[in-house]
């Protein structure tokens, strides 16, 4: 498997990050990671197909809110709070707040 790309952290956007969290399939998957600390795709999935998924960790990856990384043939996914802390302190923290 192909390693995934992932922003440096001077390459973090925040419109880009709030776009990513503006979906709630995304901020789902930003709320269940915060909950689990690391994930398979496939627990986080939530019975949606395969490629929608994709979609979704791809944007969340492009915006530097999640580092996915190949274990066997498994991607696990964790959140990259302390990137993000150091970016954008507070922002995180503030949109996990907000749970309905």
């Amino acid at each position: 498997m192909r390693p995934f790309k992932h922003p440096p952290l001077s390459e973090f956007v925040l419109e880009r990050v709030l776009y990513a969290l503006s979906d709630p399939v995304r901020l789902e998957i930003i709320r269940r990671l915060d909950e689990m600390g690391e994930a398979s795709c496939g627990e986080l999935d939530g019975g949606r197909p395969k490629s929608s998924m994709s979609h979704h960790f791809r944007v969340l990856r492009d915006a530097g809110l999640v580092q996915t990384q190949n274990v066997g043939t498994t991607h696990m996914n964790s959140l990259r709070r302390d990137d993000l802390n150091n970016r954008f302190p507070g922002l995180l923290e503030t949109i996990l707040s907000q749970h309905d």
